[in-house]
Order: structure tokens, then sequence, then C-alpha cells
């Protein structure tokens, strides 16, 4: 009866100090580009470019960190994530480096109202970590395309895919080396685009 008594006071002790047995924190990452210089000259300087929000091709585009074993191996970090869906955060992305480096009049996200000359849609073919034995990788792979939105020709497309060793083996290694790949991507956007 004293053990009943012992067990029961430690589990409204642990009830009441607000312990729920829940186990490490949620750590929230965000994708950065760092500053894109502004072009001199563009051929698209007084045009307004809408960006799409971006498609995948294999996973779901969700707030989930994907890593990768092998082909046929792969997961989602369970205590790690990015900041919001990864969608939005490409897309923020990909608006404010293009903001900074004035090609176009404006850049604006696809939903808004406002009449635009062109389009940009990104395709995600990958975009997660791989690790592979010793080796650690951040990968990101994606295919844009512009498109005029009169017409609805397709004036180019280009797929840019990279690979970035990440400094550890885990979440905080894999978003570095992403952010690391963000900010060159953005320069080579810019430099196909113009």
């Amino acid at each position: 009866m004293r053990n009943l008594l012992t067990v029961g006071v430690m589990a409204a002790a642990l009830l009441f100090s607000g312990c729920t047995g829940k186990g490490k924190p949620v750590t929230y990452y965000t994708l950065e580009a760092g500053q894109v210089a502004p072009v001199a000259h563009s051929s698209y300087r007084n045009r307004v470019l809408k960006v799409s929000y971006p498609m995948a091709v294999k996973e779901k585009i969700t707030d989930k960190m994907h890593f990768s074993y092998s082909f046929s191996d792969n997961g989602t970090y369970q205590n790690s994530q990015w900041s919001n869906n990864l969608g939005k955060l490409l897309e923020g992305v990909i608006i404010t480096a293009l903001e900074q480096s004035r090609i176009f009049k404006a850049v604006l996200p696809y939903a808004s109202t406002v009449n635009a000359d062109y389009r940009l849609e990104p395709l995600i073919y990958d975009f997660s970590h791989h690790v592979r034995g010793d080796a650690s990788y951040a990968v990101v792979s994606i295919q844009f395309s512009l498109i005029d939105i009169d017409t609805g020709k397709l004036l180019k497309t280009k797929r840019f895919s990279y690979r970035e060793p990440t400094p550890t083996v885990d979440a905080n290694g894999y978003a570095e080396a992403t952010n690391n790949i963000m900010t060159r991507m953005m320069r080579d956007l810019v430099n196909w685009l113009k």
C-alpha cells in the first residue's frame, strides 16, 4: 500500500510540474542567400516578373528537412525542420535576390493581381541532405523556366544543381551548407536571367 501511495504521489508531482515526457524541442532553420549585387544593364529593366510557387518532382513540399543514406533509404529529421514551408522559403529567397539584382522593374509572387510580362517557374528535383558512408552533402537541384505570360512561350530553361559538403553530419550542418548553395544559386540565376 505504501508503494502504491509513493507511486501515486510521484505521478501527481510529475503531472503538476509540467513534465509531459516530450522529447527534445524542435529546432527551426531558414533559407538565406546573402546580398545579390545589382546588374548594370538588363533588357528586362521595364518588365514585371512573377515567381511561381515552386513545384517538386518527388517529395511533397513541406517544412520537413529530408535526408537520405541511399537512393532507396530516406527520411525526415524529427527534431529539426524549416521555419516555414520550403516552397514559401524558396519563393521568398528567389524574389528577394531578383529584387536586389534590379533586372526587372518589379518581382512579385505569382498570387499578386498585378499584370506581369514574365513568369519564372521553379521545379525542385532534389532538396535534401545526402549521407553516403563518410561523406555528407547538402544537395539542391532546381530547374528554372522563364515564360512569356502573354504568349505562353518558353523563353529559356536551365537546371541548377549543387552539392556542398556539410561541416557536420546533422541538420545544423545541412542547413549551413544549404544556405551556401542558396548564395551560389541566386548569383547564378541572376547571371542567367540578365
